[in-house]
């Protein structure tokens, strides 16, 4: 076979069944190696971002997922998506399709190019953004394939291969080779038996679980390391339920001192921290406020873990999960168990607002649903909800690109055909890539949107000096019939109060289409939580910027872990501690 039909093959190996981009004269090759493989479709988008986007959510389910652009244009239109996946783990390979050789080697000004020419600029701009860059020629195109795909494999990055145009269409041997990898039996004998005798040793350990937990395929020896110690178990909101939300140790989610005072009070008092897969960022963790010290804390990440500030490389999350268990004497904790998830509300003819939409929703969802909120106030929304078994939320919490979720749900929808998928976004995140509606129903995917119409930025405008500011207004578009401007099967309407958006909610249930819906409430409208960060948010930012104008002030050093800065100081520490083990 030739090189590109063995990239997509091997892709197809790892469950890529669903190739996303848009088509340019340097990539037909690698498209006609797509459609001509009996196992795997060409999914065009609207441009290179979105399908960057949507490969994104693909991967989120269904374990990997593939892009395919053309030189410069197209894979610089697509950079922000993959950056995205880079700092969340989400493997994506892009792959780029660029001219040919002797173009390369001539440095030929041809068109997508500089005047001074450099078919490297490109290639270069991907190494910060991915785990690993391959540049195929004559002499490396299998080995560099299958080094990259290793990398993707066990790092659950992103990964960039570019590929000439006669490489594309070179004879490639067929020799198969794995890309597994295994842990090593000595760190993860060592991991283990400290982590048990840790564990063993505390009166008051506490599991915190996350994201990581998903992207690195460790959902079932993570329930089972949870329900066979014992010990009480939190989340941050990208790891929101991983674990039965009625699972009788279950503390709820942690959301700082903006609610659920439970799981932070044995955050606060836990002489033992066991950290799975945890994502320490300002949104994920609401705001950096992880009041545990490092000496305490044990980290189990993908492919390395920490134990009292050493790391230990090349062991599996699942294995360290798994082999750690098994030395753990199970604790007999009860707790307080905390009242999780929204009150009912009644519907009223009332405007719409959140504190009725997110318990609504709550109530709508169903086990084994899919839900996307998008980036900005919707997290806050959701998060607190009680979630059914096995119910999915995902977000892109860390990176936060706006947009994100509309493509992202087109991916979801391709991997995961058989379940329901919910999207929340809103309007201002959704008008940068809502043209991607239209591929949905070319695709003949049934998604339920909801977009929340609130007029503008809310999350811009409760952060600005001033809420009025004319940088946070947005062009107004009629959503409901926006979603009809496309030539495909959808239901579409527009709700303001609560006892329609309840009329809206039930409709979807009898309709064999797409649902949107347009919900509008008050542009000053938001959860309780946004209010309550933005709140503390602004004082700090005061509070700060009078510190760092004060020449006294900046001459004082701050002690590495003082109340205020424990977990921005976080990785500086551990990495300190490495340093000097």
């Amino acid at each position: 076979m030739n090189t590109a039909e063995y990239l997509i093959k091997k892709l197809e190996e790892l469950g890529v069944n669903d190739f996303f981009g848009l088509p340019g004269d340097y990539n037909f090759n690698l498209l006609y190696a797509v459609e001509n493989n009996p196992n795997t479709n060409w999914i065009g988008c609207t441009n290179e971002l979105n399908a960057g986007y949507a490969a994104d959510g693909y991967a989120r389910m269904r374990g990997y997922g593939a892009i395919i652009t053309t030189y410069g244009v197209g894979e610089l239109s697509a950079i922000n998506a993959i950056a995205g996946c880079m700092a969340e783990n989400v493997p994506v390979v892009s792959i780029v399709g660029v001219p040919a050789t002797k173009c390369i080697n001539n440095k030929t000004c041809i068109h997508h190019n500089f005047q001074d020419v450099n078919y490297y600029a490109f290639y270069e701009a991907h190494k910060s953004v991915t785990a690993a860059c391959a540049y195929l020629t004559r002499d490396n195109a299998k080995l560099e394939i299958d080094r990259v795909l290793k990398v993707l494999v066990k790092e659950k990055k992103p990964v960039y291969i570019a590929v000439p145009l006669d490489i594309a269409k070179m004879e490639i041997s067929e020799r198969e080779v794995s890309y597994d990898w295994v842990s090593d039996e000595d760190n993860l004998k060592i991991v283990s038996s400290k982590i048990a005798a840790k564990v063993n040793n505390a009166k008051k350990p506490v599991i915190l679980g996350d994201v990581q937990v998903k992207r690195f395929d460790s959902r079932i020896e993570y329930k089972e390391f949870v329900s066979k110690t014992g010990i009480p178990v939190t989340n941050f909101l990208m790891g929101t339920n991983l674990i039965d939300m009625d699972y009788e140790n279950y503390l709820g989610g942690y959301y700082s001192e903006y609610k659920n005072q439970i799981a932070r009070e044995y955050l606060e008092e836990t002489d033992c921290l066991i950290a799975v897969g945890p994502v320490y960022c300002d949104l994920n963790s609401f705001g950096f406020n992880l009041p545990y010290k490092i000496n305490d804390h044990i980290a189990i990440y993908g492919t390395y873990t920490y134990v009292e500030g050493t790391r230990y490389d090349n062991v599996k999350m699942s294995d360290v999960l798994e082999a750690s268990v098994k030395l753990i004497d199970k604790k007999d904790i009860k707790i307080e168990k905390p009242n999780i998830g929204y009150n009912h509300r009644e519907a009223t003819a009332e405007k719409l607002t959140s504190s009725y939409i997110y318990p609504r929703l709550q109530e709508f969802i169903k086990e084994n649903d899919i839900v996307i909120a998008e980036t900005g106030i919707v997290p806050h929304g959701v998060a607190p909800m009680k979630f059914p078994n096995n119910t999915e939320l995902q977000t892109q919490t860390l990176w936060g690109s706006i947009g994100w979720a509309t493509p992202a749900t087109l991916g979801v929808c391709l991997a995961k055909p058989k379940s329901r998928v919910i999207l929340i976004t809103g309007e201002g995140s959704h008008q940068l890539t809502a043209m991607e509606i239209g591929n949905m129903l070319r695709r003949g995917v049934k998604p339920i949107i909801i977009v929340l119409n609130n007029n503008g930025y809310t999350i811009e405008r409760v952060l600005s000096d001033n809420p009025n500011d004319k940088f946070n207004d947005i062009m107004q578009m009629n959503y409901s019939k926006f979603a009809r401007v496309f030539d495909g099967d959808v239901w579409s309407t527009k709700v303001t109060t609560a006892e329609d958006f309840d009329k809206a909610l039930k409709v979807t249930q009898i309709m064999n289409k797409m649902c949107y819906i347009e919900i509008c409430t008050d542009k000053m409208d938001m959860p309780s939580i946004t209010r309550d960060m933005a709140e503390k948010f602004m004082k700090t930012a005061d509070s700060r910027q009078e510190h760092y104008c004060d020449e006294k002030e900046q001459k004082e050093e701050e002690p590495l872990l003082s109340p205020d800065n424990s977990g921005m100081m976080f990785e500086t520490v551990v990495h300190k501690g490495i340093t000097e083990d």
